[in-house]
């Protein structure tokens, strides 16, 4: 029996010229969330013409000017061989020579950016080119024809392998079958490939014509992007809240399913939003809070820090002993699929370690283990999922696609400092009345002390206080005065 194909739905709401979010929903939740601002507009994925600034022999990469307000970072194994001047001579083991003998400060040359700049990091690049098309990854630099490991079934793999082979791109370009291509015709295939082989001749054409530091070739903005990379077969509807982007993703995706005339839909009610209609509001700022609830009552506690993600697991109401065992197994299954969710939902990159609740039997282990790998396989990013250690703890990696949602709109709090937490009220107050004593024992000391701080603060000292500000008043024959003083953050 073959399993039930699960309805997606995807919707784009479109704040003109500012933001555009994405959200794909399987049976009316939420599984993936996208957004782009205006201001913070992606750069991943698009390809420069530029220079090299200077080469750092320790760190054997080079530091690119392609127009960006800080230089990027480009490793020597990511220079395709072509870029190499002079001759060089490998060193014992060595995969690649040294970049200070092979390329030199002010040489051009053609970079994509594979990772976005991040706090003080510049952008990560690449010489290796690749385009994206609906089907295909045009590849330059790098020949190879190959399929997608995503694409898992052996009948389809051959056949897009036995099209791959009638095709034949120029010298040096690749082809890589994208999920997108399972089940598509030759003939659409062989459109996507010519529209990548015809983009590839333009992005050529125009880095001859321009200066470095230039863009040669943009990635399409996120409605478009998302038509192109998640549309599929299970995608039911798209919902679009904006005329002009709905028109735009209505011609994409006619090019895709041309036999979907009905495809995308345009939601143009101004009393309701269109993340209101369809009950995803609540979905969408879950994907902001640090905790999140399971079915059986358990919760997941999600915490990034500056190296990794820690996930912790905390169960319900377990009574007995004999129920503890059962219940363990069943939030840790619960909370393995929730986990799978939760990092494409935020898209959490680098090393995740999940300290699932404590089991004995190792069968319990294994079925954990398969239901989270299980779980991953629908992520569109390169995972790598561990075993759980004696120590109850598994590591997963995953590849971050772009910018999360939380990155993009949140701020280190400026109370806290990004740290999460701060001194309680009372350690605060002990401070405050530590800073009064010290002013009232200067020689300068006005005969009204005025001591400003922030309302919540104020407060605490005027009713638990107030007779120690007296005390410290008379002693010094001033008086104290407290103030709020709103610019004030609590520490």
């Amino acid at each position: 029996m073959t399993a039930k194909k699960k309805r997606q739905k995807m919707f784009i709401s479109v704040l003109p010229g500012e933001q555009v979010e994405v959200v794909v929903a399987e049976e009316g939740r939420v599984q993936e969330y996208y957004v782009e601002m205006a201001h913070q507009e992606k750069t991943r994925g698009n390809i420069y013409k530029g220079y090299i600034h200077n080469i750092d022999n320790g760190l054997q990469a080079a530091f690119i000017n392609y127009g960006a307000e800080r230089n990027g970072f480009l490793q020597i194994d990511e220079v395709h061989p072509e870029y190499y001047t002079g001759s060089y001579k490998l060193r014992k083991g060595a995969k690649y020579p040294l970049m200070q003998q092979v390329l030199k400060p002010g040489q051009e040359m053609l970079v994509q950016v594979v990772k976005e700049p991040t706090g003080k990091k510049g952008a990560f690049l690449t010489t290796n080119l690749s385009l994206p098309g609906r089907s295909f990854v045009y590849t330059v630099g790098r020949d190879q024809m190959g399929v997608s490991r995503k694409i898992e079934d052996e009948k389809e793999r051959n056949r897009l392998k036995s099209i791959l082979e009638t095709m034949t791109p120029e010298e040096g370009v690749g082809l890589i079958a994208r999920t997108a291509a399972v089940g598509q015709s030759k003939a659409a295939l062989e459109r996507d490939y010519k529209y990548l082989n015809r983009l590839w001749k333009d992005v050529r054409k125009k880095a001859q014509e321009v200066k470095a530091p230039s863009i040669v070739y943009k990635e399409l903005n996120l409605a478009a992007r998302s038509v192109r990379d998640y549309l599929t077969s299970d995608v039911v509807e798209i919902w679009v809240d904006d005329a002009d982007t709905f028109e735009e993703v209505k011609q994409f995706a006619a090019l895709t399913f041309p036999r979907k005339p009905n495809l995308v839909k345009l939601h143009s009610d101004p009393e309701l939003s269109l993340w209101e209609r369809f009950n995803i509001t609540k979905q969408v700022q879950e994907v902001y809070s640090r905790e999140v609830t399971l079915p059986s009552g358990g919760r997941l506690v999600v915490d990034a820090t500056e190296a990794l993600t820690a996930v912790d697991i905390n169960s319900g109401k377990i009574g007995g002993e004999r129920n503890f065992h059962k219940m363990a197994l069943k939030t840790n299954m619960e909370a393995a699929e929730e986990i799978a969710r939760q990092l494409r939902l935020r898209d959490i990159g680098g090393q995740i370690v999940i300290d699932f609740i404590e089991m004995k039997d190792p069968k319990h282990c294994r079925e954990v283990e398969k239901t989270m790998r299980s779980a991953m396989k629908v992520d569109r990013a390169r995972t790598d999922v561990g075993r759980i250690s004696s120590f109850g703890l598994m590591e997963v990696v995953r590849q971050r696609l772009g910018s999360s949602a939380i990155s993009l709109s949140t701020e280190p709090c400026p109370c806290c400092g990004g740290t999460g937490i701060r001194r309680n009220m009372e350690w605060q107050a002990l401070s405050a009345l530590k800073d009064i004593h010290r002013m009232l024992s200067k020689s300068d000391c006005s005969d009204q002390l005025v001591y400003p701080c922030h309302q919540e603060l104020a407060l605490y000292l005027l009713n638990s206080k107030r007779e120690v500000l007296e005390r410290l008043g008379s002693r010094c024959g001033k008086t104290i005065q407290v103030e709020i003083e709103p610019s004030i953050c609590g520490h």
